[in-house]
């Protein structure tokens, strides 16, 4: 049990998304259901949740590189944490875990479109900035730490498989903090990549609905401070990751395993290391993209794990739009602001309300049931948050509040 262990607390998080230029204003808008971010995109007959370029960073970052802008807007609300952790660690026990999927692909379309048109690349262009480590090195240089950094690219599980790393790099006594997270964006290339598939839904996801029609991109970043010490004063102590578990499918490259027994495992082996039972949990963040797939099998899982209880849940991608490797941050951050927040709010789950029969009914936060306040308590104390990506990459979170 991680309980006997080395305890790992979480910074209040820095966040860019749709719903939100910070934490506080994106949870508001989970807890609303506001859908005011997803907007109609150019690239096709596609709906994305984008962020407004005006909330993005310029001047000194590589303007075709989205990825990085979107980060380094994360990460500044983040840095007085980070200065902290320099202070009391030394910047050699600082460590950086951040999941993408992109790899610098707005920079190399705009590059390979002018080689095209001139025969040659831009001066400016740098194949670097598609390295897979370079998001990790550029967040390393850009906040003065040098302990391990790394990128992790496990498709819609990657932050949170970032956070697991860090947590892991912390316990294995090779950093004393670590930076951790995700960025990505809604690139012309995922959006196709996805719409080849027909997973890309025409109006916003439904995400368990028996109308849900698939997946409704976004792009967003979100970035703890994880350490052996709370970090960040009132705002940031008392919330810490209790468990997390990790399973392979390796069952297909795109579909999941219809029975859930992937994610049946990662959710237990979450609960296992935070020496906590189902019942303990308070709410759950769904992975809940809209697919008849995934949906599907996530409803098997959570039916599975939680048979003798009924957390309250939500899936949160009609809001941002799924984020891909940035989702399993950004729906942690949630998390962490419900249980900071402390009046019992949990996300809402939007949607149209039409179940689909074939799906083990889940426990959805509605507006009308008082979110958790209908069970009893006036505060949230146990959120798990769930991401099951591409290849049979499945990963559970669980964060507690102290007290």
């Amino acid at each position: 049990m991680q309980n006997d262990v080395l305890r790992i607390w979480l910074s209040m998080p820095g966040v860019l998304c749709c719903a939100g230029n910070n934490a506080a204003s994106f949870f508001d808008a989970a807890a609303c259901g506001s859908q005011h971010g997803i907007h109609p995109i150019t690239a096709g007959n596609f709906l994305a949740g984008r962020i407004a370029d005006g909330d993005l960073p310029s001047g000194y970052l590589p303007q075709e590189n989205r990825t990085f802008r979107i980060a380094a807007a994360a990460l500044e609300q983040i840095r007085g944490t980070v200065e902290q952790a320099r202070a009391a660690c030394g910047s050699s026990r600082i460590g950086v875990c951040v999941g993408s999927c992109d790899n610098g692909s707005e920079g190399s379309l705009s590059a390979h479109k002018a080689y095209c048109s001139t025969g040659s690349f831009p001066a400016d262009y740098d194949l670097r900035f598609q390295s897979a480590s370079f998001t990790a090195e550029y967040i390393a240089r850009s906040l003065a730490v040098s302990g391990p950094a790394f990128t992790l690219a496990t498709a819609c599980a990657s932050s949170a498989g970032a956070i697991i790393h860090a947590a892991q790099l912390i316990r294995a006594g090779l950093c004393d903090a670590v930076i951790a997270g995700g960025a990505d964006i809604a690139s012309e290339t995922a959006l196709l990549g996805f719409a080849s598939l027909e997973a890309v839904s025409d109006s916003v996801s439904n995400p368990f609905s028996k109308n849900r029609r698939g997946i409704t991109l976004g792009e967003g970043a979100a970035f703890f401070v994880l350490s052996k010490e709370p970090l960040g004063g009132a705002d940031g102590s008392g919330i810490e990751l209790l468990g997390y578990g990790e399973s392979a499918d390796a069952f297909h490259m795109t579909a999941p395993r219809a029975d859930g027994s992937g994610a049946i495992r990662a959710m237990r082996e979450a609960l296992s290391k935070a020496g906590k039972k189902p019942n303990d949990v308070d709410y759950v963040n769904l992975h809940g993209t809209g697919t008849v797939l995934n949906d599907g099998m996530e409803a098997a899982a959570m039916a599975a794990v939680f048979s003798e209880c009924a957390p309250l849940v939500s899936s949160t991608k009609p809001i941002t739009g799924h984020t891909l490797g940035a989702a399993g941050a950004l729906e942690l951050a949630l998390c962490w602001m419900a249980l900071a927040e402390g009046k019992g709010r949990a996300p809402l789950h939007c949607w149209d309300g039409v179940p689909d029969g074939e799906l083990p009914p889940l426990h959805f936060v509605r507006k009308e049931n008082g979110a958790f306040k209908e069970n009893g308590a006036q505060k949230l104390r146990i959120c798990m948050s769930n991401s099951f990506a591409f290849g049979g990459c499945n990963t559970s979170l669980i964060v507690g509040r102290e007290g």
